[in-house]
């Protein structure tokens, strides 16, 4: 399969879980098809991108910018990574989900972060966190 047709499936992929996160989050197979099959598949394609793209001594660039810049001028590291945004991306979509679930959080009020988080990731996530804020008065997050 071509790394451009790679490229085209993960964004299908990605697009079709973050559409059951905004339109269907209460749905019980939502977090399963996410995390049971989209994540698990981007899981298993990153790890095949990085046999592709990167050897034992690759690891020694991420302790440089310049070699993080070296590293992606390959296109299979440059997919890699991008498998790799998109996965996290996700995964930070579905935490969002589940923690406006437990805190009765409204919906609507969510839906603006799961899109920022979805293109801009970090800035996403710390939207929701300042609305969980503020409609919970809590300011930090509980885990189970």
């Amino acid at each position: 399969m071509l790394l451009s047709q790679i490229f085209q499936l993960s964004n299908i992929l990605a697009t079709i879980g973050w559409l059951f996160l905004l339109i269907a989050p209460r749905w019980k197979w939502t977090g399963r098809i996410i995390i049971g099959f989209i994540i698990i598949l981007f899981c298993l394609v990153y790890i095949y991108m990085l046999t592709r793209s990167f050897n034992a001594e690759a690891f020694e660039s991420f302790s440089s910018l310049d070699g993080v810049k070296q590293l992606f001028t390959n296109e299979s590291a440059v997919l890699a990574g991008w498998i790799h945004y998109l996965a996290f991306d996700l995964m930070v979509g579905l935490f969002i989900v589940h923690n406006t679930l437990k805190n009765n959080v409204p919906h609507l009020l969510v839906i603006p972060c799961l899109l920022l988080t979805f293109i801009l990731g970090p800035v996403g996530l710390l939207l929701y966190l300042f609305i969980r804020m503020v409609s919970t008065r809590r300011y930090f997050i509980s885990y189970p």
